[in-house]
């Protein structure tokens, strides 16, 4: 399989549809899953790296930022990583209020860095490669974040460490949800997008 993979017909909609919305949805209550199970998962990782080396701790960062890659790669649409990424940083904030609005802030970047990348290829070309740059894209836009909003102070030495294993953290996820999409395609529930159609054609 190359590592684009074009449309097959240059005037398809990119409007949403109600299934568009749906599944959107469900992907990111999915997500909003894995992000309440990570935070207690990554804990004990987290303050076992941060003194081998100031920001290493930064790649545990990817389970946080599979929304908006995932999403994408399945709606193929404008907005729908950004849409799944801040509905799942709603859900956690819902059920976890204590963490407070920075949630909704950090779902609305990282939707972003991923639908930048979507953006770009105006929609167009989706693959191993794109899915790659997708989740990468979620975790420079992170980095932005975190570092000045949750290490106030840092030194230079610490964004480099902090920005290259959140975006490493995040290219990593991006992959997984390559296969990811196809596994969940070929089974047939995507049959209405692009991706379902896609994946049974290359069975």
């Amino acid at each position: 399989m190359t590592t684009t993979e074009p449309s097959k017909t240059a005037s398809r909609s990119l409007s949403w549809r109600v299934v568009d919305i749906v599944v959107a949805s469900v992907v990111a209550v999915a997500c909003a899953v894995i992000f309440i199970a990570w935070i207690p998962l990554s804990s004990a990782p987290s303050t076992a790296l941060t003194p081998l080396l100031p920001g290493l701790q930064g790649i545990l960062n990817g389970p946080w930022l599979i929304a908006g890659p995932l999403a994408g790669l399945i709606i193929r649409k404008p907005g729908a990583a950004l849409y799944a990424e801040f509905v799942a940083a709603a859900l956690e904030l819902l059920i976890l209020p204590a963490y407070g609005a920075s949630v909704l802030l950090s779902g609305v970047v990282q939707g972003l860095g991923a639908e930048i990348v979507f953006a770009v290829l105006l929609y167009r070309s989706y693959g191993p490669v794109v899915a790659l740059l997708a989740g990468a894209g979620a975790g420079v836009a992170e980095t932005f974040l975190d570092v000045p909003f949750y290490y106030a102070g840092a030194n230079a030495a610490f964004w480099v460490v902090y920005g290259v294993t959140t975006t490493v953290s995040g290219a990593i996820v991006g992959l997984v949800c390559w296969p990811l999409v196809n596994a969940i395609a070929r089974t047939g529930v995507l049959d209405r997008f692009a991706s379902g159609r896609a994946a049974r054609r290359a069975v």
